[in-house]
């Protein structure tokens, strides 16, 4: 068994320490809202406007097109999003917020930011800002060039260790 000297430098461990409780912490802040996190995820990508049909937003949230389909069932049942034919694609539906919609992601937004607060009040408030700013960066370079994934760690190591 790791020694906590050990376990405290484990990015494994830690990672999932964060992710534990930030689920419970955003299941918590989250409660009713079809899907959850999934839900909140899915009301996000469809007001940044970034990813309107469905096929775009399974691939920007990494969820199943079958999983999406259900959800969007249950946001749409739920009043929060409508589907409409894309006037580009018209075997493609658009996924656009209700004005319902807009307002509970309003609210949804606000109390993951007070999550968020929560799961790193234990930090200085630049380093949650860096903590923030870090993760961001690493996963976005997951989704753009597996390549340069390396090079990311390695400077994202530089700057935790700096």
């Amino acid at each position: 068994m790791a020694g906590t000297q050990e376990r405290q430098a484990d990015l494994g461990w830690s990672l999932g320490t964060l992710l534990r409780g930030y689920l419970k912490l955003s299941t918590e802040a989250l409660d009713g809202l079809p899907g959850g996190t999934r839900g909140f995820q899915v009301l996000s990508v469809a007001a940044s406007n970034s990813c309107g049909n469905q096929a775009q937003i399974a691939e920007s949230t990494g969820l199943d097109r079958t999983v999406l389909t259900y959800l969007i069932d249950d946001l749409e049942k739920a009043g929060l999003v409508t589907r409409t034919p894309d006037p580009h694609d018209r075997r493609s539906r658009r996924v656009t917020l209700t004005d319902v919609g807009t307002e509970r992601l309003r609210q949804l937004t606000a109390r993951m930011n007070q999550v968020e607060e929560r799961l790193l009040a234990g930090l200085p408030a630049g380093d949650a800002a860096a903590l923030r700013e870090i993760v961001v960066r690493a996963a976005h370079s997951l989704d753009a060039d597996p390549e340069e994934v390396c090079s990311t760690v390695d400077e994202v190591a530089a700057e935790v260790s700096a």
